[in-house]
């Protein structure tokens, strides 16, 4: 570390002494997280009161300071996005969920809500004093030239990329203290054997994607087996401009199909916000730098980006959707099982690229705890779940039946579109509402 800092190096413990009551303090997003910090933080439980902390689809087993204090006497956490174990804790009353869409997160820290003190994850220093973002790029940028303190977490088992013209890179002289010391092994999160109805939509949506297509992918069974039809196709050129890198888009590289030469912008490189997955995908962005653009989610997120990109292709998941086209991909009722993410930002995205497509993707039925069939397709959103994206902005809806193509149909001919990829044990009844509503 270069000398000029040496005076900013504390302990976690001293760093931690910059909160104060009432304060909020901000986490990050993703697999990026400060442990240091947070146990840190946690240690000083009996000394403070009413500190709000901010993160989000966190993959870590647990948040020190959330654990230590079942009563909220001293934390209470905030996720903008609930992660498998923030859906634990927020069956215990520890979270609280916090709605945004993600292209719209830097401007909330710039003219909405305040952040007091920054734990912000970054990859061990260059010998100018330069870090990388690690595996979340998030909005930390923006969040930490808004925070009263800024405190750096070298975390020596980060990626240490630093991006094309500085995008994933910070300098220590920006942090208040730098904290370091030996961390976990970097949360990996993996994927399960997609169904035979995940295959089938994810066949569908592969037949839909053309040679030189730059692709979003969420996570999930659809977005990951549709990668790896891809990988064993015959597609070529293909692009990478996503929310979050994972091992799918690893699984294209290998393959030989990942170039990004086709690419009207950042031609050569992937461009992705987040990176979640295996080991193998952190050492590939640590190993092979010169092959990525990590960017902040004014970047990534951006439409306007992403219409400047012929064939953008989006493939998410969704829970349910209605004869309107109405989705909700983030509740079950009014319990949060996600959040809305940067599902629309990549919607309206691809929507508005020549020859792009945006596709929600979603088995026809689900199975109910008492082994009955329910179907995802429902005849309207029901009272108390979400509405994550609005019918005028759905367009490709893909089941194992058959795609929809809803851009332009009116309210009748969206129900038909919809009952036609439905189970065929459900069409009668959605016929039966459609008609009494909409024909």
């Amino acid at each position: 570390m270069a000398h000029d800092y040496r005076q900013k190096l504390v302990t976690p413990e001293t760093a931690a002494q910059a909160v104060k009551p009432g304060d909020w303090v901000d986490y990050g997003f993703g697999g990026g997280f400060p442990e240091l910090m947070d146990r840190a933080l946690a240690a000083r439980r009996d000394e403070l009161h009413d500190v709000k902390i901010r993160g989000g689809l966190v993959i870590r087993p647990r948040i020190e300071a959330v654990e230590c204090d079942p009563q909220q006497k001293a934390f209470t956490y905030y996720s903008w996005h609930i992660g498998d174990y923030e859906r634990k804790l927020q069956a215990r009353g520890l979270c609280r969920f916090t709605p945004m869409i993600l292209r719209s997160l830097p401007e909330l820290y710039r003219r909405h809500i305040r952040v007091d003190v920054a734990f912000v994850p970054v990859s061990r220093p260059d010998e100018n004093g330069c870090c990388g973002l690690g595996i979340s790029n998030y909005a930390w940028r923006t969040i930490f030239e808004h925070a009263r303190t800024v405190i750096f977490e070298i975390n020596e088992r980060l990626p240490r990329l630093q991006g094309v013209n500085g995008s994933h890179r910070v300098h220590l002289s920006e942090a208040d203290y730098i904290v370091e010391g030996e961390h976990e092994p970097l949360p990996v999160r993996s994927y399960r054997e997609p169904s035979p109805e995940e295959l089938a939509i994810a066949q569908l949506v592969v037949d839909q994607i053309p040679d030189g297509a730059v692709l979003s992918l969420g996570v999930g069974g659809v977005p990951y087996a549709a990668a790896t039809m891809l990988a064993q196709s015959g597609r070529r050129d293909l692009g990478c401009h996503t929310g979050t890198i994972s091992d799918a888009f690893l699984a294209l590289w290998k393959a030989g199909k990942l170039n990004n030469q086709k690419k009207e912008l950042d031609r050569g490189l992937s461009a992705w916000n987040l990176a979640m997955g295996s080991q193998e995908l952190y050492d590939w962005l640590d190993a092979e730098p010169n092959l990525f653009h990590p960017a902040d989610v004014d970047y990534i997120h951006s439409p306007e980006r992403m219409s400047r990109m012929r064939h953008f292709i989006s493939i998410n998941g969704g829970v349910e959707l209605d004869l309107m086209g109405q989705e909700n991909a983030e509740s079950a009722g009014s319990r949060q099982l996600s959040g809305t993410g940067g599902q629309l930002d990549f919607l309206e995205g691809a929507f508005r690229s020549e020859g792009g497509k945006g596709f929600i993707c979603l088995a026809s039925t689900h199975k109910k705890k008492d082994g009955t069939l329910k179907s995802n397709i429902v005849p309207f959103i029901p009272g108390g779940s979400t509405v994550s994206a609005p019918r005028t902005m759905t367009q490709y809806i893909a089941t194992e039946y058959g795609i929809a193509n809803l851009a332009g149909l009116s309210l009748a001919e969206r129900a038909r579109a919809m009952i036609a990829i439905a189970h065929p044990d459900f069409r009668e009844e959605l016929e039966a509402y459609a008609k009494e509503h909409f024909f």
